[in-house]
């Protein structure tokens, strides 16, 4: 007998299936966030497990790391491929994790990409300072937008407003280097 499992990841708990290859529950059960719990569940069925699938939410390192060192076989999931499920008049915790595990036995699943270790900290930084540069350009564009809003009400060309001048700080431009010149 085949089984697969799927854990439904949250900030301080988990959902954890395991199904066999006929769709049948043979464990549904949440779990507090610490990888002995979560081992502890899955080894009975080690020898039968296929995969276990891991919702990559922000907090997957530990879970995935942890049964990896333990020698599970660990699927990430990539949440943003996934197709919702239509048709079901319910849609809970439980029902998200037998659905990845359903996903999984079908070969279905949509895979992500386990980062090594290594260059998970520079990844995360990179990731962060990309949300950072936009939230600037929103930023300045918005200010741009109440400059134009204010010099347009009180009745100055946009010519003569803040938007146009040199000494504005949005408008400053790199220095040129020789050879564009």
């Amino acid at each position: 007998m085949h089984t697969y499992a799927a854990v439904d990841l949250h900030s301080n708990n988990g959902v954890l299936a395991i199904i066999d290859e006929t769709d049948r529950v043979l464990k549904q059960r949440r779990l507090a966030n610490k990888l002995e719990l979560f081992v502890n569940e899955l080894e009975p069925f080690r020898t039968s497990l296929q995969g276990i699938a891991v919702e990559s939410t922000f907090n997957w390192y530990w879970l995935v790391d942890g049964l990896e060192a333990k020698k599970f076989p660990v699927t990430l999931v990539n949440t943003a491929a996934i197709q919702q499920y239509e048709g079901l008049k319910r849609s809970d915790d439980d029902d998200d994790a037998w659905w990845l595990a359903h996903m999984m036995r079908l070969g279905i699943l949509p895979k992500g990409y386990i980062y090594p270790r290594e260059g998970r900290a520079i990844r995360d930084l990179l990731r962060k300072r990309t949300t950072l540069v936009q939230q600037r350009s929103a930023n300045i564009l918005q200010d741009r937008g109440s400059d134009l809003r204010s010099a347009v009400a009180i009745g100055l060309s946009v010519g003569t407003s803040r938007l146009q001048s040199s000494s504005s700080p949005f408008n400053a431009r790199a220095p040129r280097s020789r050879a564009e010149t």
